[in-house]
């Protein structure tokens, strides 16, 4: 196990989700000075949300969607951040009980002097995009 996998599995403080994080393609430099990873999630069925959302017809909610990204950027931040903003999400397809998650984060330098950062990441299923989703960080501490 990587130190980013090890981070991954240990980001979770109050969470409604409980499956872990993977790192399967650490942060990458590219041009534009912008960071590209990639990590899975398994949406397991044991997860408690899906008793009450909806009884039926269990649907992962969007909040949840969201956590995971939060959790991912953490996995795979250039250096320690915080959450500053959930800037926009826009849903675009269900997630089921036992999908995996798949998110592809785009890290660009934001702010002044470029030290936060806002991340944009894609989730999708096999089924395709289940989310765009764009979160703020400040620099320091972990969130």
């Amino acid at each position: 196990m990587t130190v980013a996998e090890s981070v991954a599995e240990s980001v979770t403080g109050v969470s409604p989700v409980t499956a872990g994080i993977r790192v399967v393609r650490p942060v990458t430099a590219e041009e534009g000075g912008r960071l590209t990873a990639a990590t899975v999630c398994r949406v397991d069925p044991a997860e408690q949300i899906f008793a009450g959302h909806y009884p039926g017809f269990p649907i992962f909610p969007g909040v949840c969607v969201i956590e995971c990204v939060r959790r991912s950027a953490l996995a795979t931040a250039p250096g320690p951040v915080t959450l500053a903003a959930v800037e926009s999400a826009r849903f675009r397809g269900p997630v089921l009980p036992g999908d995996e998650l798949a998110m592809e984060l785009v890290w660009k330098p934001d702010g002044p002097e470029g030290r936060d950062w806002r991340v944009t990441a894609t989730a999708r299923t096999d089924r395709g995009d289940a989310a765009s989703i764009r979160l703020g960080f400040r620099t320091g501490g972990r969130s």
